[in-house]
């Protein structure tokens, strides 16, 4: 019996959209505090949806390449719980600002290869994140949220014991083939139940619950 898949919904950036994804079972929420993002999340917007949702469901900020003190500086502020690095930090980078910060650490890795899946080995963080590396160069800058998928096969060369969230274009028709095929802690959707970047799609997001759900893994909430 596998236990209940998680829902990270990524890429919030209101309140109202918060609050859907945590009514239907968000484990986590992220806010993007990266400039090259189109759902960057404002600092204004992220402390409302941390002082409505704080202790509801985990709050999780990304960050890429950015400063530990400015990591930090976020962290504290919001009251993050999750932080999540999609960039080329390394392993002392990723301990350190987990010391800072008292919260768990998510290291994202771009996938187009069994070779960067192997490159998560080395991170003894809380949760590996597996996200699809762009391959139209336009896409490339993004770090996430472009609607991609990869080769959910390459996951059979992971031996770590760590936890894994599976990111990269899932949506409601191929979360339940993902989950299937990867078994992962968690899923991260973005882009699959946006509206427009930034703008959550209520049915969508709805369906993403349902499909996880009939996929034999209720989304489950923290509480």
């Amino acid at each position: 019996m596998h236990a209940p898949v998680k829902v990270k919904i990524c890429g919030v950036t209101n309140v109202a959209d918060a609050d859907m994804a945590a009514g239907l079972g968000a484990w986590a929420l992220g806010m993007i505090f990266y400039e090259g993002s189109p759902r960057r999340c404002s600092l204004e917007q992220a402390q409302a949806i941390a002082a409505r949702l704080r202790r509801r469901v985990e709050l999780c900020g990304v960050f890429v390449n950015a400063p530990l003190q400015e990591i930090a500086g976020v962290a504290e502020q919001l009251g993050l719980t999750l932080i999540q690095l999609h960039g080329e930090e390394g392993p002392s980078f990723c301990a350190e600002v987990a010391r800072r910060t008292g919260a768990r650490v998510i290291k994202a890795q771009q996938v187009s290869g069994a070779g960067d899946v192997r490159a998560l080995e080395r991170f003894h963080v809380a949760f590996h994140l597996l996200d699809a590396r762009a391959n139209a160069p336009a896409l490339q800058d993004l770090r996430g949220g472009t609607g991609e998928t990869f080769d959910w096969s390459l996951l059979r060369e992971r031996r770590s014991k760590v936890p894994m969230i599976l990111s990269g274009g899932l949506r409601p028709q191929n979360i339940a083939a993902a989950i299937a095929q990867t078994r992962p802690y968690a899923v991260d959707t973005a882009s699959g139940t946006e509206v427009s970047p930034g703008h959550k799609d209520p049915r969508l997001l709805s369906d993403f619950f349902a499909a996880v759900a009939e996929a034999g893994a209720p989304a489950a909430a923290i509480g």
